[in-house]
């Protein structure tokens, strides 16, 4: 009987958990039901819009816009806060591609955007052996999740949301096109927003140069890379690139003994930070970024839709002239010499030595004058008193305020406490320059400097700044008198006191300029010698013989903007010109008597590739072939047996003095140059313009107010001061051979009737030309 009994019961209990069963499946089958209702509600956009195919295709991502140097080199990069340049999937090593897919997603060649298997896993343990988010998926939540939702109901519809975008970019895109994305638009942190500029800010490369080591500690970053960020936290990093690593071993990637020895390798960062104020060719990105707004403010310029192009967001691609090798090497003449320079400057300028350091010949008066005027010029005046609204009074008792701050020193930066004013007094010690180069057959720029430090000193001294240009302005005197009298570098004129009387040329009193040693030789003098040792009463007689405005006629030609007095006084080099202007005007002589506009961007293109300007040059015929050439063979004296001779070696009685002051000396070079030095009074300014025939460099070195120089002509001088910089510059740039800079003598013109060559018999037609010429500036003073 209880046989019987047990049996009903056991009936009943069967019945019964056939009724849990058929309970359990109906919840999840209800559970799965509203699943698929939820993507499908999502798919139709109740739970918030979903980006379009044609948005899947286009990402509203912010790229950088990216300078190129002509060899191909990033420069620099515009940018707010995205420092983003993409890559091709291509242009990914192998192993970074590996350590990514062994540590993210190991089965992504095996779904299609969403990993079934992982994302159970996560369900049943709740993540406690790890989540589910694909790469696409994570891609899907980088593009079109702008903040994760703390709250649960919110965060689920936000990953439902992103599982849907994640099927349809599996659909739109390729594999190795969702990993080149991913990997482009993860901030990696340190302004290295994608792979190509964590690549160059952490390890100084392009993506394809990395090491595995190096890949692994990106990878790692993935995981949070604000918490593992080498700069910060070199052992979380270092432990989080070892897990890669055991990742790429359990996946096959690697071997048990790379393993065992990447693991022991230590953590190498080479940390190269990109930002607007570091880095190469910082003046003349600055310079480049002025010329692109004007450019984008430009309407035949704007973007398909009407809008302006947004340099910090739109990725464009500005290809420039700039060679990154040349600009190296300028940079590194700069600072080479300058350091030197600077040293000596600071020992000649002790308050035992000068009591008005840095300045000269000033009242303690002006200096405070000069001081006031740089405070009310400065950019903190300028932001405390339009973008704070401070008061003059305010201002100026901010600035006597001590304050900790970073100070600029050629031995490093220094941490120290002073006032602002204090600092604008420190600062005014140091001396200044300004170097450009040149291609001037096709108005190339290859190399820009702007000054010693563009952190500290901002002033662009290459195109903002104007100087006295001193006897490097002569050239153009010779070159007028050449093509209006067709002079040779072998005639002579007598070194004798020479005046230009009053009013003949707008000057309202005698022009009796001495030359610089105040001494008259008497003598009978060629050209040639005359330009080579800057002897001024020979310029003056050919001013007085052609005048000024000719003189003033042809630098406009040549590309001179800044205004210029026609009168006298310019053959001595008065003018206020930019060395942008002078090397553009002496390229003149270069090319043949061709003037072409210096060239920057030969051409922009926007992130797709689309070509949007062209440079085209702008050339214009100013001298005969014969006169430039003339007026070349005439400045080669200068660098024979001129101001400039130091150049070709090694003088014994100035030894030391040029060791000690003459950046990489002994130069030695042996082939043809044609140059001029440039001094103004007081040895304010220095100059120095160096040509060879496929390359024309201007170099100038000053302070930054005139009262600020050497006390003597030694080392004020432009052969002291700026020439050292044109002959560091141009050895390394001759000893660089893959930039093919010219060794060559200036191609001479088919048809010469001018004697250039002072060796050979002068011709009747020419001695009688040189009489007369001599007959004619007789002047009975």
């Amino acid at each position: 009987m209880a046989k019987k009994v047990s049996k009903k019961k056991t009936v009943k209990e069967q019945g019964s958990f056939k009724k849990y069963i058929l309970w359990f499946w109906g919840l999840i089958g209800a559970g799965l039901l509203l699943l698929a209702l939820i993507f499908l509600l999502a798919s139709w956009g109740v739970f918030g819009k979903l980006p379009t195919f044609e948005v899947l295709e286009n990402p509203d991502t912010n790229l950088a816009s990216e300078v190129i140097s002509s060899d191909g080199k990033t420069l620099g990069k515009y940018y707010f806060e995205d420092n983003r340049t993409p890559v091709d999937f291509d242009e990914l090593p192998d192993h970074l591609v590996n350590a990514l897919i062994a540590t993210e997603d190991e089965r992504y060649y095996d779904h299609s955007g969403i990993d079934a298997r992982g994302t159970l896993r996560a369900v049943v343990f709740l993540g406690a052996r790890g989540g589910a988010s694909t790469i696409t998926q994570q891609l899907a939540k980088l593009l079109f999740t702008d903040k994760v939702s703390s709250n649960i109901v919110e965060r689920i519809i936000q990953k439902v949301k992103e599982w849907i975008i994640a099927v349809r970019l599996e659909d739109q895109y390729t594999k190795e096109e969702i990993i080149a994305m991913y990997f482009n638009i993860y901030d990696f942190g340190n302004q290295a927003d994608g792979i190509r500029s964590a690549a160059r800010i952490y390890f100084g490369k392009e993506p394809s140069k990395l090491e595995l080591d190096e890949s692994a500690m990106l990878v790692g970053m993935f995981k949070n890379s604000s918490l593992y960020n080498p700069l910060r936290n070199p052992v979380g990093v270092t432990n989080r690139r070892n897990v890669v690593f055991e990742q790429m071993y359990k996946n096959k990637f690697i071997s048990e003994v790379q393993l065992d020895t990447l693991k022991e390798a230590p953590l190498e960062i080479d940390y190269h930070p990109e930002s607007h104020r570091e880095g190469i060719a910082t003046y003349f990105r600055e310079y480049l970024r002025d010329w692109l707004r004007t450019w984008t403010s430009d309407p035949k310029n704007f973007r398909p839709d009407g809008e302006k192009y947004n340099i910090y967001l739109d990725g464009l691609k500005i290809f420039t002239t700039i060679d990154s090798r040349m600009q190296k090497y300028a940079e590194e003449a700069v600072t080479s010499h300058m350091t030197n320079l600077q040293a000596e400057y600071f020992v000649q300028n002790t308050k035992e030595r000068n009591k008005t350091a840095p300045f000269h010949d000033l009242t303690p008066e002006e200096i405070e004058k000069v001081i006031d005027n740089s405070m009310r010029r400065s950019e903190r005046w300028r932001h405390m008193r339009d973008d704070l609204g401070k008061s003059s009074e305010q201002i100026i008792a901010s600035f006597k305020e001590e304050r900790p701050m970073r100070i600029f020193s050629w031995k490093g930066e220094i941490d120290t406490v002073m006032s602002p004013l204090d600092s604008l007094r420190y600062y005014k010690y140091f001396l200044q320059t300004g170097m450009m180069s040149m291609e001037p057959q096709s108005g190339h720029v290859k190399a820009w400097v702007g000054g010693i430090n563009y952190k500290h000193f901002q002033y662009d001294h290459v195109k903002q700044g104007r100087r006295q240009v001193g006897s490097t302005f002569k050239p153009f005197v010779y070159a007028t008198a050449i093509d209006q009298l067709h002079l040779s570098p072998c005639d002579q004129l007598p070194d004798i006191y020479t005046c230009i009387e009053a009013h003949k040329y707008g000057n309202m009193e005698p022009w009796c300029p001495k030359n610089s040693n105040g001494t008259y030789t008497g003598e009978m003098i060629t050209l040639k010698q005359a330009l080579a040792n800057s002897v001024n009463t020979i310029t003056a007689r050919l001013m007085d013989k052609v005048g000024p405005q000719p003189v003033v006629n042809l630098i406009r030609r040549m590309g001179v903007e800044s205004p210029v007095l026609a009168v006298p006084s310019i053959g001595l080099g008065t003018p206020d010109l930019s060395v942008y202007e002078m090397v553009g005007a002496f390229g003149t002589f270069a090319n043949q008597g061709v003037y072409v506009k210096p060239v920057m961007v030969t051409r922009i293109e926007d992130k797709n590739g689309t070509v949007l300007y062209e440079s085209v040059p702008e050339t214009r015929d100013v001298l005969s072939p014969e006169v430039a050439y003339t007026t070349v063979k005439l400045m080669e004296g200068v660098t024979q047996y001129g101001s400039g001779a130091r150049l070709r070696g090694n003088y014994a009685k100035n030894q030391q003095f040029y060791k000690e002051i003459m950046t990489d000396y002994p130069y030695e070079f042996t082939n043809p140059i044609a140059g001029k030095t440039g001094t103004t009074q007081n040895q304010s300014d220095g100059w120095f313009m160096g040509m060879v025939p496929n390359l024309v460099t201007g170099v100038w070195v000053g302070g930054e107010d005139r009262s600020i120089h050497f006390a003597t002509i030694r080392y004020g001088q432009g052969a002291s001061m700026a020439l050292p910089i044109w002959g560091s510059y141009m050895k390394k740039c001759y000893a660089d051979e893959d930039l093919a800079i010219s060794k060559d003598a200036f191609e001479e013109p088919e048809e010469m009737t001018i004697r250039v060559d002072c060796n050979q018999p002068a011709e009747a037609e020419q001695d009688s030309i040189q009489v007369d010429y001599n007959e004619n500036l007789d002047i009975d003073f």
